[in-house]
């Protein structure tokens, strides 16, 4: 079985020091094109473009006074659509927050971005919890957040921003299927450029949305994207069980992935599950990051694990957590472009000598890579 591979992209790396390694503009597309396009070219099954509702910060809620790490980011639903033309086969799969957003908007965005990639677009839900954020909105006031809070599910304001991501991805998923693949005719004779009849109200009334439809953009090629989300705890896990096609886990041994895998697949069966790993590669990858640790005044801290050494010793990593159930793995490269190519041109053909990676595309859409299959649109079934 293929072993997927996907990377995050974010600014200049994952390390707050790694735009003092690198010459690149954070704030160009040509930086941004050409990630995405190494990364195709090492056939990697996806890449995720980070965002939020806020600029970055080391606060839990609220902006610091830090002026030596990058701050600010492109819009990635937009930035992923620019991305597109200049790839044929590689998911693009961008960060948009449910919380504050329209989930109709969300739906067309990302509906738009599978139609000019051709079938490649994904999309990973993300809440926004922080009050700082709210304020952007002025449309409802949310409390700080709590630094040193641990039980998610124990706070009722934490609890009304998943079930209201649930509503959101259940709204978009609905307006995905309120076209059917058919519904644009384009009859010259007849004067019908669409079928009415195959249009279809997503009829949507719940407790944070209510979301009449259809959509103002025909069905997505792969009829559904890709839906994805980030999980630490049971919450965001039932989450994402729930609503997402794959879930991004963060344990930090093989031990931990194999009991996040068994909790995971308690509460469903078919999701696929990847693991986060932040990475520093090379033969002085130690010593790198070290050095970066000390432009930044701080040993770096992380969701995820992370993994400092050769390839070959990160290849073996992935294969002992694979052992363990883990179907995928999202990297997150220390330093950009510096990491992202030792995953592309040594990482891939370490794991290719194993037999467990592509040696070439097999499908032209992110379902298909990922082995999803095209879901016939919940409408057509009953009309």
């Amino acid at each position: 079985m293929t072993l997927h591979l996907a990377v995050a992209l974010d600014g200049a790396g994952w390390h707050p020091a790694a735009w003092r390694e690198t010459s690149a503009d954070v704030f160009s597309a040509r930086h941004w094109a050409a990630l995405v396009t190494e990364a195709e070219r090492g056939l990697l099954d996806f890449v995720t473009i980070e965002d939020a509702l806020g600029p970055q910060s080391t606060l839990p809620d609220g902006l610091d006074e830090r002026t030596d790490q990058v701050r600010g980011r492109f819009d990635a639903v937009l930035l992923a659509a620019r991305l597109a033309p200049l790839t044929s086969r590689i998911g693009l799969v961008p960060t948009a927050t449910t919380t504050h957003t329209e989930p109709f908007h969300v739906a067309v965005g990302i509906a738009t971005l599978d139609h000019v990639s051709g079938g490649r677009a994904g999309w990973r839900a993300q809440i926004s919890a922080r009050a700082s954020e709210a304020r952007h909105f002025g449309r409802r006031r949310f409390p700080p957040l709590d630094p040193g809070a641990r039980d998610l599910a124990a706070d009722p304001h934490v609890r009304d921003l998943f079930a209201e991501a649930a509503d959101a991805v259940e709204v978009a998923r609905r307006l995905w299927d309120s076209w059917e693949d058919d519904a644009e005719i384009r009859d010259v004779a007849t004067g019908r450029f669409i079928d009415r009849d195959k249009l279809h109200y997503a009829d949507f009334a719940g407790r944070f949305f209510s979301v009449k439809g259809p959509s103002i953009t025909p069905r997505p090629p792969q009829g559904q994207p890709v839906v994805t989300a980030l999980a630490h705890a049971r919450l965001p896990y039932e989450f994402a069980a729930g609503s997402a096609d794959v879930v991004y886990v963060t344990p930090h041994s093989d031990e931990q992935a194999r009991a996040v895998v068994e909790e995971v697949r308690a509460l469903s069966g078919e999701i696929k599950i990847f693991a986060d790993l932040v990475v520093f590669l090379g033969e002085d990858a130690a010593r790198r990051k070290a050095r970066l640790d000390e432009l930044d005044g701080a040993e770096l801290a992380s969701d995820a694990a992370i993994f400092t050494g050769t390839v070959r010793e990160l290849a073996d990593v992935l294969l002992e957590w694979r052992r363990a159930g883990v179907q995928g793995f999202r990297l997150r490269p220390g330093v950009l472009p510096y990491d992202l190519e030792r995953i592309t041109r040594g990482l891939t053909a370490e794991l290719r000598g194993h037999g467990v990676f592509r040696r070439a595309y097999e499908a032209t859409t992110l379902r298909g890579l990922l082995g999803l299959p095209r879901p016939a649109s919940r409408y057509a079934e009953v009309s």
